[in-house]
């Protein structure tokens, strides 16, 4: 059965239409709180982290009102990237963490990730659950006065973040003599970001730290890398970083001003282990993993395997297979050996340890030919005419021209009012030619 409220990461949507307005999110308040209620345990805990967006101050409010009338006790922590909250959920035994945030989409978009007490994303099976609680009578998951939740503000989150991110790795470890840039997206890893790198000795360069609540991910972060690009020629850093708007995805840029993507990152990491012995399995990818990075590690006789898109999709393919590394092109990269779901910051210091005896980012990303791609996102009113016939017939045609040289994947968004068409080939004018078939009848 398809699911109601849910997409692939959360809830996310329009503010202040639908899915997100003060009263359904008192509404997925309660529910979820008297969901999570069942789980045996003395005390009932939610915390709660956002990121930078104006509407958070409407929405969280409205949330810890549902959480705490079915009688949770609330922690808020304020701007927090979301692996932070996933951190915390575990650390503090919390029954649940919710982030409030709507990653790499424009400030008028918000949502909800929401992570169970081992810090992984909720699967869809409890996610329909609490969707069934969601449509009851709101009156039968109320509290009685006496057994309301309390609300607590919890100062300590970024700094006990890093500390747990600092932990991974040797007490030695610093960033001293290297000169990094960081846009974090004026999101939430504003605070977290720079503080970070400044607090292991490095130069830091921060952009996109001054968040406004209507500016996050405006012309910054990791859907806008040339911004990062830029400031790395301008600093003439050793590297740069560029997080989304909840900090769980990474792009970089090497010292040259080279766009690193996720794939590239990957494929890096995935060598860099399989050499110290710490690759476990293989490596997932998605749907959308560049099929250059496909044929690299089976040159590598590195196993590789695909999963839909989303880096939730990407977690539960790795545990089913016992794999330690996985993630998407985008930049959301799950280090099953540190963390429960994608970490920007995880993933640079991962990096930057990699870095640390002088080798210069373009030589360690220097891994893998990609092949061509085009990617071509068309916004659309109802992502349902990915159905209509001629659309089909027009994606079967493309897809029969480029048989035996390349690949083409059409899908909707799963947090976007999107259509994604992408297509592969070392032919390049055969390429262009079967994303305009395609485009011309989605247009």
């Amino acid at each position: 059965m398809k699911k109601k409220y849910f997409g692939t990461d959360g809830i996310r949507g329009f503010v202040n239409s639908r899915n997100i307005t003060g009263d359904m999110f008192f509404k997925f308040g309660l529910a979820s709180g008297t969901y999570f209620k069942t789980q045996k345990k003395k005390k009932q805990v939610a915390i709660i982290a956002k990121d930078t967006r104006l509407s958070g101050y409407t929405l969280e409010p409205a949330l810890v009102s549902g959480l705490t009338s079915a009688g949770m006790h609330v922690y808020t922590l304020g701007p927090l990237p979301t692996n932070g909250l996933a951190m915390l959920t575990k650390l503090m035994k919390a029954n649940m963490g919710i982030m409030i945030t709507a990653s790499h989409n424009p400030y008028y978009d918000n949502g909800l990730k929401l992570f169970g007490p081992d810090g992984l994303k909720l699967s869809d099976k409890i996610e329909k659950k609490i969707e069934t609680l969601i449509d009851k009578k709101i009156v039968n998951s109320l509290s009685k006065p006496k057994e309301l939740g309390r609300v607590k503000r919890l100062e300590t989150a970024n700094k006990d973040y890093i500390e747990i991110l600092k932990k991974n790795f040797p007490t030695k470890f610093n960033l001293k003599d290297l000169k990094i840039v960081i846009d974090c997206a004026n999101g939430a890893g504003y605070k977290a970001g720079p503080e970070l790198l400044k607090s292991l000795g490095a130069k830091v360069f921060s952009i996109g730290v001054k968040p406004n609540g209507l500016n996050i991910n405006k012309s910054c972060g990791s859907t806008f890398p040339n911004k990062i690009k830029t400031a790395v020629k301008k600093y003439k850093a050793h590297i740069g970083i560029s997080l989304d708007g909840d900090a769980d995805r990474i792009i970089m840029c090497d010292e040259n001003g080279m766009i690193i993507d996720g794939d590239q990152i990957i494929a890096a990491l995935a060598i860099r282990w399989k050499r110290k012995k710490m690759l476990r399995g293989g490596v997932i990818g998605t749907l959308m993993s560049n099929y250059g990075l496909e044929k690299f590690f089976k040159s590598k006789n590195i196993k590789f395997l695909r999963a839909n898109v989303g880096d939730r999709f990407v977690k539960e393919k790795m545990q089913r297979n016992n794999f330690n590394l996985g993630g998407e092109q985008s930049g959301h990269i799950i280090l099953g050996k540190f963390a429960t779901t994608g970490d920007g910051l995880l993933v640079a210091l991962e990096v930057l340890f990699a870095l640390r005896k002088g080798k210069k980012a373009s030589n360690f990303f220097n891994t893998f030919k990609k092949t061509p791609q085009i990617l071509e996102n068309i916004e659309v009113k109802d992502k349902n005419i990915i159905k209509d016939i001629n659309i089909r017939n027009s994606i079967r045609i493309a897809e029969n021209l480029m048989k035996g040289q390349g690949r083409i994947l059409v899908r909707n968004s799963g947090t976007e009012s999107k259509i994604r068409v992408m297509g592969e080939s070392e032919n390049n004018l055969l390429l262009q030619k079967c994303i305009k078939i395609i485009l011309k009848k989605i247009k």
